[in-house]
């Protein structure tokens, strides 16, 4: 499922593939930016729906279990069948924003105006980085994508493992803490979900290089979304134990 983009949902061996070279319209840059503009939105809309009904008093925590469900799912189904992208892709938006406005709400009442903090963030880190990708002050090398590549199937790892103790009742050390180590953990979990938006920019450039179909545009804008939704969330953590400290 993990191929050398870094992001699990984004592969290099789907260019590979006999069928996107048969004369349909094929995929650009500015066709991907225009469809990951319309994912973000429905996302958005999603999420802010879920929080207007948590702070109308209403229990949002089926629709945030529901909406991670789903949006797992569809994710899978969407990472080995590119082609059905055009249609899962914003139903995954909308499973994913009631899952982040359930989140968000939740961090919200706990720390005001953290959400708006986290969002602004990742709005920065990823215009930074595009700039940085862009001027080529970054660039997607084979090795920047495998240390990419490592570290985030290293998180990934511990995060599995984390939830496997859980149901043991036993605590990850440091992971959740708001100790200096705690906060440093998702300092770093930060920076590598911040690097798999270059290999999010490059495997889109790829694709428009290679003249994939039309329908990888959502394919590309929903590996773009994945790689926002993880950079978000780590950033609502990390602003949360930073919080705690003061």
């Amino acid at each position: 499922m993990i191929g050398r983009s870094g992001n699990p949902t984004l592969r290099d061996d789907t260019f590979e593939r006999p069928e996107i070279y048969n004369g349909m319209e094929v995929m650009t840059i500015n066709g991907t930016v225009n469809k990951a503009f319309i994912t973000l939105i429905i996302l958005i809309g999603s999420a802010f729906s879920t929080w207007m009904l948590y702070f109308d008093g209403y229990n949002v925590l089926p629709m945030a279990i529901g909406g991670a469900l789903v949006g797992f799912v569809l994710a899978l189904i969407t990472s080995f069948n590119p082609k059905a992208s055009p249609f899962l892709v914003p139903i995954y938006a909308i499973a994913e924003g009631m899952f982040i406005g359930a989140i968000s709400a939740q961090y919200e009442v706990k720390t005001g105006g953290i959400t708006l903090q986290a969002a602004l963030l990742t709005m920065g880190v990823f215009l930074a980085l595009l700039f940085a990708y862009k001027t080529r002050l970054i660039k997607a090398t084979e090795n920047f994508k495998l240390g990419v590549f490592a570290a985030t199937g290293g998180i990934a790892l511990v995060y599995i493992i984390s939830i496997v103790m859980s149901f043991f009742g036993i605590r990850m050390p440091y992971l959740h803490d708001s100790t200096w180590i705690g906060i440093g953990i998702s300092l770093v979990i930060v920076i590598v979900a911040a690097l798999n938006l270059v290999l999010d920019f490059d495997f889109i450039e790829n694709g428009a290089e290679q003249g994939a179909p039309k329908y990888m545009e959502w394919y590309g804008a929903f590996g773009l979304m994945v790689t926002l939704v993880w950079l978000y969330l780590e950033m609502l953590r990390l602003l949360a134990k930073l919080s705690s400290r003061d």
